[in-house]
């Protein structure tokens, strides 16, 4: 999938005072030695230390550095390894590459370090991901999820699962062995049972997604209403700064407009939407068209209406959240509609309240516990054909299919799970994946 040799690429975002310049592959100590002057050669010093030294070129002092030196195996990517903290000049970090790729280096390719660290086994395929999506975590529940599946948590679980799935085969296929001796090897009831638990994880696994995937993305809040119910004041409140034009004049929203906040640790995306109402106005109406897409896209809907008004009639989907929010609670003092919300978004009233509702509707219970959560599209892709073949297993069992039939459909399960570390996987898969990481990691 991708080439040999020693690598190259800086491993920080550049303009900071540090740049971090990683380097991989067999001879990458030999390499940096060629450019390096410290104390001792890095050739001759032990892995996990660090040396103080210049970057040369010829007799020329490029930059004062700190050199990290990682031996093989005992490394990130499983190979010999070096990383050079220098000053955070554009100028210095392409001067130092430059130098290296003199000596024998060559640039790295996106995501070329989590690939040979998959490769050479220090790492699986979910484990690879996570890697991207730490890298991309704006908020804690973000964070602690891309952690637990780094820190290997979630492989295990799916490992946990694999390896049951390969014990049930193993049993039909040493009946398939004996079969003339009409040898049962593996209890149906004894079976069925380990089937059926182990098809109850996958579906445990799947119903995590919806959460999993919004905390990775950011939970979608979609705010909507009738024209001029405060949509717009709302998100503004919610954001802290003026964001969506606010008018007395309805339909001045003709499109979504989204801003992120974190609350509590979760990243909710607020969309304020167009009011929705007939018109014959063709812009109003394609905002009207786009704020009913992002209703069906959004995890939670606000649902907006002004004291003694009516809430537009919304239908969600079992896994969606509605809040209804009376706006404009500091011009009444009757709060008659149950299970509402009363707030005042140009006053400032409710939105402490609003926003633990909005909490409260992201259960990270299992997230916070450790439990294995899945936020990936392509892992619950997986999951759910696994399912599928599971189910028709199950069917099998019931109906009494040969052993050899049943087999096939536990061994599909068994390839669709382990497609989510790479234990099973293509190049195509591997490209896609890794091709979207950062050029140093």
């Amino acid at each position: 999938m991708f080439g040999e040799g020693i690598i190259v690429a800086t491993a920080s975002a550049t303009g900071g005072a540090i740049a971090v310049i990683r380097l991989s592959g067999e001879g990458a100590i030999e390499c940096c030695d060629a450019i390096f002057r410290g104390r001792k050669a890095l050739s001759t010093v032990a892995s996990h230390t660090i040396h103080y030294g210049n970057i040369v070129d010829n007799n020329t002092v490029i930059d004062d550095v700190v050199v990290a030196v990682f031996r093989a195996p005992h490394s990130y990517t499983g190979e010999d390894s070096i990383e050079i903290s220098a000053h955070g000049s554009q100028y210095i970090t392409t001067q130092i590459i430059e130098l290296l790729c003199r000596h024998g280096a060559r640039l790295a390719e996106p995501g070329e370090f989590s690939a040979r660290a998959f490769a050479a086994g220090r790492i699986d395929l979910s484990q690879a991901e996570a890697v991207a999506d730490i890298i991309a975590a704006d908020s804690k529940a973000a964070h602690t999820l891309a952690t637990t599946q780094m820190r290997g948590g979630y492989s295990e679980a799916l490992n946990s699962l694999r390896d049951s799935l390969i014990e049930l085969t193993a049993l039909l296929e040493l009946e398939l062995d004996f079969g003339e001796e009409d040898v049962e090897f593996a209890d149906r009831t004894r079976l069925k049972t380990m089937l059926d638990k182990t098809t109850s994880v996958v579906e445990r696994l799947m119903d995590s997604f919806h959460t999993g995937n919004a905390i990775r993305n950011g939970v979608g809040v979609a705010i909507v209403g009738a024209p001029n119910v405060g949509k717009s004041t709302l998100l503004n409140r919610l954001v802290g700064e003026e964001r969506a034009m606010v008018s007395d004049i309805a339909g001045t929203t003709r499109d979504t407009i989204e801003e992120s906040v974190v609350i509590d640790g979760i990243r909710f995306r607020f969309i304020d939407t167009a009011g929705i109402r007939k018109t014959d106005d063709r812009l109003e109406k394609m905002g009207i068209d786009r704020t009913l897409k992002a209703v069906e896209r959004a995890h939670i809907v606000i649902s907006m209406a002004e004291p003694n008004g009516e809430f537009e009639s919304v239908k969600l989907d079992k896994n969606q959240h509605l809040i209804k929010v009376v706006n404009k609670s500091d011009t009444t003092t009757e709060h008659s509609v149950e299970n509402s919300l009363y707030i005042s978004a140009r006053e400032n009233i409710g939105i402490d309240a609003l926003c633990q509702a909005l909490r409260q509707t992201v259960d990270t219970t299992a997230l916070y516990r450790g439990d294995a959560v899945v936020s990936n599209a392509r892992h619950f892709e997986s999951l759910r054909k696994a399912h599928i073949a599971l189910l028709a297993a199950s069917q099998a069992l019931t109906d009494n299919i040969s052993s050899e039939l049943l087999t096939e459909d536990i061994r599909v399960a068994i390839n669709h799970i382990g497609e989510i570390t790479g234990r099973i996987t293509s190049d195509t898969i591997l490209q896609s994946i890794f091709s979207s990481f950062c050029i140093g990691k």
